[in-house]
């Protein structure tokens, strides 16, 4: 008897790799232009702009948090450095 090996991953449930988007009609178009354009299905072209742009977006929110942080860091100085002065 052959056992079927055991996954870490969960059991995959129907419809669980799907994801419904309203976008605007310019973006749609966009998209539609760019598939005939290079020869592609519009699910490829959004799986693409997806692949590109995850860590695309992810870069960006990393540099937000550091500006953000970093900005709370020199407020809270000048802060000090303020009632320094008033002493």
């Amino acid at each position: 008897m052959s056992e079927k090996p055991v996954s870490d991953l969960p059991a995959r449930v129907r419809g669980e790799h799907c994801v419904n988007l309203f976008v605007s009609v310019e973006l749609k178009e966009r998209l539609r232009m760019l598939a005939e354009r290079y020869d592609r299905t519009q699910a490829d072209i959004v799986r693409a702009v997806l692949r590109i742009g995850i860590p695309m977006m992810e870069g960006m929110s990393e540099a937000e948090e550091t500006m953000v942080r970093e900005y709370v860091q020199l407020f809270r100085r000048l802060r000090k450095v303020r009632s320094l002065k008033d002493i």
